[in-house]
């Protein structure tokens, strides 16, 4: 197994894994050809260097991916903080630990960037998610709020 960055050629594993959860069906649109949108959206992120679109390969194969996104702000003294979105490992890859080896690699990438601290949010509807982020030691000490546009 391997974590590396992302490349175009991934994206429509990556929109595959995105889409493949009972929450991802409902958001994503996993096609071929994909929608332009994606194409897009990978441009704009493998553009920026505060963003990490990464995937985990196994003989070939893309099985898991995340996004890192590293935000320079003016709190904490001028600090910087990550955050984790978008983590997926495909289903007949879950419960071996890959999930754990993904995440401790953002951490470590976040420690390499300067960041204090790491976040993440999961959606209430995952609480099998809610629980593995707990066990990695994450605490839901924020109240998050969204608003839809």
């Amino acid at each position: 197994m391997i974590i590396r960055k992302a490349t175009e050629n991934d994206l429509s594993s990556i929109v595959k894994l995105l889409a493949n959860d009972h929450l991802g069906k409902k958001r994503e649109c996993y096609q071929e050809p994909l929608p332009e949108s994606y194409k897009n959206a990978f441009s704009e992120i493998n553009g920026d260097k505060n963003n990490f679109l990464a995937v985990v390969e196994e003989h070939g194969c893309i099985i898991g991916t995340l996004q890192l996104t590293f935000i320079p702000y003016l709190t904490y003294q001028g600090g910087k903080r990550a955050i984790i979105e978008g983590v997926r490992i495909d289903e007949s890859y879950r419960g071996k630990g890959l999930g754990k080896k993904l995440i401790e690699w953002a951490v470590e990438k976040s420690r390499e960037q300067g960041c204090h601290v790491v976040q993440l949010t999961t959606d209430k509807n995952r609480p099998e998610a809610l629980e593995f982020y707990r066990k990695l030691g994450f605490i839901a000490s924020h109240e998050g709020l969204k608003f839809h546009l």
